[in-house]
């Protein structure tokens, strides 16, 4: 009877330390459930994290939208004027790639507390290259003769046109990522640097 009362009370304490061994684990990934959850984006924490930013992360979004805006309303030209398949092609591609970069950067400038540049500040009807602030950007004379032409013509002056716009905004996506602050900003200029740089590619082989 002693002997049987020894051996469950040694079963106790192995039971007892059993269950001290799990509750010290889980604990420990509790501990470890806790700090996870400190480094993943919370919306708080994402809100934090947007707000850090410079002068140079506002100007490269103010100066982008109006950039992809009126790389969009190139591109849409190209349904009904161009002649070429690639090239209908190509547009509807740079549309489905900027359009959502347009809202992306209109999200960051509201969440700054800075203004969104308004619908028309494509600056169609304004030169906006020579001021060196949006360089690529096409001239209003530049858009009315694009809209003008049809066919292979169309298809000769949008490339060369966008050639030059995507130019621009590599330029702009390159001093983005020398000079921002954002996170999220720059890693927006390097995947515009690498997409508009395979396109100007793209193009060039069309244009031969």
């Amino acid at each position: 009877m002693r002997k049987k009362t020894i051996a469950l009370t040694a079963l106790a304490i192995a039971g007892t330390l059993t269950l001290a061994g799990c509750g010290g684990s889980t604990a420990s990934h509790s501990g470890m459930s806790g700090m996870e959850s400190t480094s993943t984006p919370t919306s708080t924490g994402s809100t934090a994290a947007m707000s850090d930013f410079n002068d140079a992360d506002v100007t490269f979004a103010t100066g982008m939208i109006p950039h992809h805006r009126q790389a969009v309303e190139m591109a849409k030209l190209a349904d009904t004027r161009a002649k070429s398949p690639q090239v209908k092609a190509l547009a509807m591609q740079i549309m489905n790639a900027q359009d959502p970069e347009i809202r992306t950067m209109s999200n960051w400038l509201t969440t700054w507390g800075k203004p969104v540049p308004s619908d028309h500040s494509s600056m169609s009807g304004m030169d906006m290259s020579s001021s060196g602030s949006m360089p690529g950007m096409m001239s209003g004379a530049d858009m009315d003769k694009l809209k003008k032409a049809t066919g292979a013509d169309f298809d000769q002056m949008f490339l060369t046109m966008m050639i030059a716009h995507h130019q621009g905004a590599i330029e702009m996506a390159n001093t983005e990522k020398s000079s921002g602050m954002n996170a999220d900003a720059i890693a927006l200029a390097q995947q515009i640097e690498e997409a508009q740089t395979t396109e100007i590619t793209t193009m060039q082989g069309l244009l031969k």
